[in-house]
């Protein structure tokens, strides 16, 4: 994701590493599939996309795992703000 700056007008693009990964025939075809469905520029996109909901999949089970937490405890009056730290405590951790 680009990332333009206002002030000297230019693009920034965050750090790239590059990876190398092995797949079956059949899952490289899949990958290829997705890209020639033109939804992804790249296959590289596409495995970034995969990760990224991987991240947020995480994320959301965290939270679904605390809130349950909370309703299984003791004390269980909840406030608009602790739901509110719940999240951001999901966000930081996925």
């Amino acid at each position: 994701m680009a990332i333009f700056d206002k002030d000297c007008h230019d693009w920034q693009f965050p750090a790239m590493s590059s990876m190398n990964i092995s797949l079956p025939d059949g899952l490289k075809a899949y990958v290829d599939s997705q890209v020639a469905e033109g939804r992804y520029a790249s296959a590289s996109e596409y495995i970034r996309d995969l990760i990224r909901a991987d991240e947020k999949a995480k994320a959301w089970a965290k939270l679904d795992a605390l809130l349950i937490e909370g309703l299984d405890s003791e004390e269980t009056e909840w406030t608009e703000e602790d739901a509110r730290a719940l999240i951001r405590m999901a966000e930081q951790d996925g």
